[in-house]
């Protein structure tokens, strides 16, 4: 078995661990006081990117972003536990919010371009929601988009001569202009992490 398989058996266990886990989180409505979790619109973080869109093969670059606000979480395939958690999450936030799902963009933007390919990327998320948008490019172009979301990402070499990727685990999150407001921290409480979604979709409206 090849291990980008076993790789995406793992995505799908941790798909239905987190939903069985934590399914009653969809029954519940949560209120947060006004404000909390989000900040002012910050211009520091974030900025104009072209990268390939592995579902469709095609060059997208910020500005198709805009318009509405957006999820970014960034990582790697080869990624054994944060990535296919994170990601198993963020399926779980699409299925809560439900119709206003559509009101955001939510996108896995891999930092590590020598080995996700877009065929690797698109076959990775193909166990997710297909509203989970998987952006790769090349290693100049990857480079540009860590720097400009200030994303900490660096290759740590292995025994057996292969490499791992340790990179941020939060995703973060950007209005509807494309400025960044805030983060959900890797393996935030659902709650909160649902309220700072729904702020951020009210906020766009």
């Amino acid at each position: 078995m090849s291990s980008l398989k076993i790789l995406r058996y793992v995505a799908w266990a941790a798909v239905i661990v987190l939903l069985g886990a934590m399914g009653f989180v969809g029954y519940k409505q949560y209120v947060a006081p006004e404000g909390e979790g989000l900040i002012a619109p910050l211009a520091s973080i974030g900025g104009p990117f072209t990268m390939t869109d592995a579902s469709s093969g095609k060059l997208v670059t910020d500005a198709d972003f805009r318009g509405k606000p957006s999820a970014y979480f960034f990582g790697f395939t080869f990624c054994p536990d944060v990535c296919p958690t994170t990601l198993a999450e963020t399926q779980m936030w699409i299925e809560q919010l439900g119709p206003d799902a559509d009101k955001m963009n939510f996108a896995f933007v891999s930092v590590d371009p020598e080995r996700d390919t877009p065929e690797v990327m698109r076959d990775y998320v193909a166990a997710f929601d297909k509203r989970i948008r998987p952006l790769t490019g090349t290693p100049e172009q990857t480079e540009e988009m860590i720097k400009a979301y200030r994303i900490y990402a660096r290759r740590v070499p292995l025994d057996d001569g292969d490499y791992t990727m340790d990179h941020s685990a939060a995703v973060f999150l950007m209005d509807k202009d494309n400025r960044f407001v805030g983060t959900i921290a890797y393996d935030e409480a659902p709650e909160n992490a649902m309220a700072k979604l729904r702020r951020l979709i009210d906020n766009a409206s």
